[in-house]
């Protein structure tokens, strides 16, 4: 009969011990498994305006997960397919895991800030989540918050004189409440299940 170089005893003590060392990794305050974003150069302050008027910056929401989307209220077809799709998987997440889902925070950030006043924010977001807090400001503040979070936007001419469009980036990030990147979504991967997994994987 072959010998083991472990006794049974002896492994299983290990293996209880490198279980632990995980959880505690895991579960500490704050803490998360490491995501695709992990260690990247995403996101910084910024300073916007909510859909009550009310100035909100990046440093002021440290201790909230944040679930960040930036898009447009006049967007015709992707914006609100990508809204709804992660204000479902935010609602999957809540019923599976109440306690942790209330830290975070769903931001819906605009690209158009001419079009996109506080009021305008305020009854799109209203149709996906009733946390998702819609985020706006002047050109420059919108400009800024688009290069730190590395998200390309430029207008494109529509068939009418005043009329546009906004071609962007559609991607939806995690950042933990340090406001540090986890982990992000994008184009059709970006379903419901695979935001509620998303959280579920990395807020703890």
């Amino acid at each position: 009969m072959a010998t083991r170089s472990l006794k049974l005893p002896a492994l299983a003590i290990l293996l209880v011990a490198a279980a632990l060392a995980v959880a505690l990794v895991l579960l500490r305050p704050g803490g998360s498994a490491k995501g695709n974003l992990a260690g990247s150069a995403i996101g910084g302050e910024f300073s916007l305006v909510d859909e009550t008027g009310r100035r909100v910056t990046w440093s002021g929401l440290a201790g909230q997960w944040r679930l960040v989307y930036f898009g447009y209220t006049f967007c015709p077809d992707v914006c609100p397919v990508d809204a709804a799709n992660l204000g479902a998987g935010l609602a999957l997440f809540e019923k599976e895991a109440p306690r942790r889902a209330a830290t975070v925070l769903p931001l819906f950030i605009t690209v158009d800030p001419a079009r996109d006043t506080p009021e305008a924010l305020r009854a799109f977001t209203a149709n996906f989540h009733p946390r998702l807090l819609g985020l706006t400001g002047s050109e420059e503040e919108i400009a800024a918050t688009l290069k730190a979070f590395r998200i390309y936007a430029k207008k494109v001419p529509g068939a009418s004189e005043g009329a546009y469009l906004v071609d962007h980036m559609a991607v939806i990030y995690l950042f933990d409440p340090e406001g540090r990147p986890v982990a992000f979504l994008a184009g059709p991967e970006a379903k419901p299940e695979a935001v509620r997994a998303m959280l579920a994987a990395h807020v703890r």
